[in-house]
């Protein structure tokens, strides 16, 4: 496999583990929780995270390797405050699980995308048009309150993001051969592969999660 996605790979798991090591924490302490998930605290944290995202998905490549790495890192662990809701409503063995399968199926559309001889550059679009939409679709079920739609629309997103995976793999894959830097290059691969596992496994985990008692 390219040397690149060693270092994609690496980013990714370790924005991931702070991501879950960061919502598991906080979720057991109280307080903590009440500070996030009561007024306008996680409201702040939501319009923060999006911020660092855009910022660093828009500016990567023009930033300093650390500074990039810095940001990345920044990010996984705003995204982890938020997280922290998960340990609350779902047990932590179910959990597990549902990140198991999340695993699972990320292998195979990363496998997918590297080995495939079809150029998806063209599909990106198509993806971005299914994201818009489905996303129209959750909030208009806000008002609606079907819970029929609410999975219909969780599948149909894990089947989107399935398909981003792979379209993001050959992407990368494809940037690689640009003589892009390379430090910057495997924080823009983690961070797309982090938000594409990230999306599979809340999905998964709104389909198949236990709740906790």
């Amino acid at each position: 496999m390219n040397k690149i996605f060693g270092k994609v790979f690496l980013w990714m798991a370790l924005g991931l583990l702070i991501t879950f090591i960061t919502g598991y924490t906080v979720s057991l302490f109280p307080n903590m929780l009440m500070n996030i998930f009561g007024g306008i605290g996680y409201l702040i944290l939501a319009i923060l995270e999006i911020i660092v995202v855009i910022y660093l998905a828009t500016r990567i490549f023009k930033m300093a390797p650390n500074t990039a790495k810095a940001t990345f890192l920044l990010y996984s662990f705003i995204s982890g405050l938020t997280f922290s809701s998960i340990f609350i409503t779902y047990e932590v063995a179910s959990i597990i699980y549902v990140f198991l399968i999340a695993s699972f199926l990320f292998a195979i559309m990363g496998i997918l995308g590297y080995k495939t001889k079809i150029d998806l550059s063209k599909i990106g679009t198509y993806f971005l048009i299914g994201l818009i939409g489905i996303i129209i679709m959750y909030f208009i079920n806000i008002f609606i309150g079907s819970n029929t739609l609410d999975l219909f629309l969780s599948a149909l997103c894990i089947i989107l993001f399935l398909g981003i995976t792979v379209h993001d793999i050959q992407k990368i894959k494809r940037l690689d051969s640009l003589n892009l830097p390379q430090d910057n290059l495997a924080i823009y691969g983690a961070l797309e592969l982090y938000l594409d596992f990230i999306n599979i496994f809340i999905d998964l985990l709104r389909l198949f999660g236990r709740n906790n008692d």
